[in-house]
């Protein structure tokens, strides 16, 4: 069974930083493209960033280019999103997601990924 399991969430003010952990269970880990959504109640689910399998492509919403990096560690089958300069519209839900992959090519729309967790929260105060 595949699990997928986020984590490092909770409460920063505004300029602070905070690293989310995605630790993924299951399925043979460099096969797969991952990446980082998050959502706010009410509104739209929305891709932050995106990693190919081998960990030397990524790509980035512009909302978060220059403030967030995405890695991977293939051999610890983990994800990892590092937020600096956090801002008080990064307060969401944050998701991990996986799909397996035959190529480098990187979708950022939710309908490419078939495995999620459940999402860890992330409020930044003023």
């Amino acid at each position: 069974q595949v699990q997928v399991v986020e984590s490092g969430g909770g409460l920063v003010q505004a300029g602070d930083s905070l690293t989310l952990t995605c630790t993924i269970s299951g399925m043979p880990f460099d096969d797969y493209a991952l990446a980082w959504f998050r959502q706010v109640p009410g509104k739209e689910r929305e891709g932050v960033s995106t990693i190919n399998w081998s960990g030397d492509i990524t790509t980035y919403a512009d909302a978060v280019k220059g403030r967030f990096t995405i890695s991977r560690d293939n051999a610890r089958n983990t994800l990892s999103l590092q937020m600096d300069s956090l801002k008080v519209e990064d307060t969401a839900k944050y998701y991990c997601a996986a799909e397996r992959t035959t190529s480098d090519s990187l979708y950022s729309g939710g309908w490419y990924f078939g495995y999620w967790g459940r999402g860890i929260q992330v409020v930044v105060s003023p």
